[in-house]
């Protein structure tokens, strides 16, 4: 490793940036140590791609708490829903073999079980459908299995049966209209691909995934070999406690079940960084990963979050990104690409308390990297040249009133009882406020007064109209 990586690691360790409460702040840098301590997290494991190679790799803590054994790049983590995108890989690969076909019923493929009809009405769903979570299936996710328990057959999770712990995978919505998460759609996947080939899961990803990509330290088998047992990191959900077992098995492996490092989940970063770049592949055309980071559905629109092909997708230009998030009893993990780019990271905790601390870290990475479009810019403010036409008394229709005041040449809004609010003008009708979470519109009419004001904040909307 490069003496200028060993700086640049050493600098964003020493600069994770944690959320406080208002939007498009933060708080003051602290050191990796310091927030695992916090939020009771063992054990930490960090990839980090530039310049559309992966410059480095690290761990950091213990495997387990109370055992010396520590955390390197090889320890193995479980992705959670991380499976989901690499399994995703592997249905596009039959797809562009020509040996499924993204569009057609699932149901002509599936022998071992059948989605089934809804009195006389038989659903539709496709592999597009299930892979973009839009063909409107039940079960969001999993929570796995004990290692002493007794563990159901992927039919019987799909049915709801024991010794299953989640109901039932169905259809309770028109397919192809929304996006709805559903890990049981993923799990029919799953099932489709062993009925279409006739091979065990792990093998099928094996061949088609883990393999072509070098990902020597990946397995979607579970149990987990025990030859791989000691190279794993063990799960602590709550409090730095290990999990019972030391982790959870999931059955449901295409949607959880991958057993990976944050290194080999970069390599697939990489080799889907150098493909779009038109470098010799390995695993997909440019023209079906261009595919997989694509809106499935007419009203998505890249610039937001939408989901393709097994990715969630965000941003546009330099700042669109594609990855996934993962979570599992014990382990949490985060994967963003920057397509545009050459750059990305991943990083891997055994621990649900440190959720927060995949989004410290990548917001660490970001400041070090220079990530384009992670820290919010700061609108400029702009002088109004006349504020007397903003006054006035507004009113919803339940009788709420926003009484809008002018202090020195400042807009105030005031709420009932409370202090008179300063507001921002960025625009002619639109104004942020520094003291809370809230953004404030105004409409205007023909002649040029303020007819109407809407407050917004946290997703809820309130507007009033003017009185006097």
């Amino acid at each position: 490793m490069s003496h200028v990586s060993e700086q640049r690691i050493d600098r964003l360790i020493n600069h994770l940036i944690p959320d406080i409460a208002f939007q498009g702040r933060y708080g003051p840098p602290q050191p990796l140590d310091k927030r695992m301590a916090y939020y009771h997290t063992p054990g930490v494991s960090i990839s980090v791609i530039n310049e559309f190679e992966i410059e480095w790799a690290r761990g950091f803590g213990l495997c387990e708490t109370g055992k010396s054994i520590a955390v390197t790049p090889s320890t193995l983590f479980q992705a959670g829903s991380i499976s989901k995108p690499i399994f995703a890989l592997a249905v596009m690969r039959l797809v562009e073999d020509n040996h499924l076909d993204l569009d057609g019923d699932v149901n002509n493929y599936l022998t071992s079980w059948q989605v089934p009809p809804n009195g006389t009405w038989q659903p539709r769903i496709t592999l597009r459908q299930l892979l973009s979570h839009t063909a409107g299936l039940t079960v969001h996710g999993f929570p796995g299995y004990q290692t002493s328990e007794l563990i159901p057959t992927v039919p019987q999770i799909l049915n709801g049966e024991r010794p299953a712990n989640t109901p039932k995978v169905e259809v309770n919505i028109l397919p192809g209209v929304q996006f709805r998460y559903s890990g049981g759609g993923t799990t029919i996947a799953q099932q489709l691909l062993v009925d279409a080939l006739g091979k065990s899961f792990p093998e099928i990803m094996r061949t088609l995934v883990l393999d072509p990509l070098r990902m020597a330290d990946s397995t979607y088998e579970q149990f987990l070999p025990k030859d791989w047992t000691t190279k794993a990191a063990t799960a602590h959900p709550w409090k730095e406690i290990p999990l019972t077992g030391k982790w959870h098995v999931y059955p449901e492996m295409a949607a959880a079940g991958l057993w990976t490092t944050a290194t080999d989940l970069a390599k697939v970063g990489v080799e889907l960084l150098q493909a779009l770049r038109g470098k010799p592949r390995n695993l997909l055309a440019p023209e079906t990963i261009e595919a997989m980071i694509h809106p499935q559905l007419p009203d998505q629109q890249e610039g937001g979050e939408f989901v393709g092909l097994g990715f969630f997708c965000n941003g546009r230009g330099d700042s669109f990104s594609f990855g996934h998030a993962g979570w599992n009893e014990g382990f949490v993990a985060l994967m963003r690409i920057y397509r545009n780019l050459g750059k990305g990271a991943v990083v891997m905790v055994n621990s649900n308390e440190g959720h927060p601390l995949l989004e410290e870290i990548m917001r660490a990475i970001a400041w070090e990297y220079e990530w384009p479009g992670v820290f919010s810019q700061e609108k400029p403010r702009i002088d109004l040249a006349r504020t007397d036409t903003y006054a006035g008394v507004y009113a919803t229709q339940v009788g709420m009133q926003f009484y809008i005041t002018i202090q020195n040449g400042t807009v105030m809004l005031r709420l009932g009882q409370q202090s008179p609010l300063p507001l921002s003008p960025i625009s002619e009708l639109d104004f942020v406020t520094e003291a809370v979470n809230t953004s404030v519109r105004f409409e205007k009419g023909q002649a040029g007064d303020m007819t109407a004001v809407i407050v917004s904040q946290e997703g809820k909307v309130t507007r009033a109209e003017r009185q006097q």
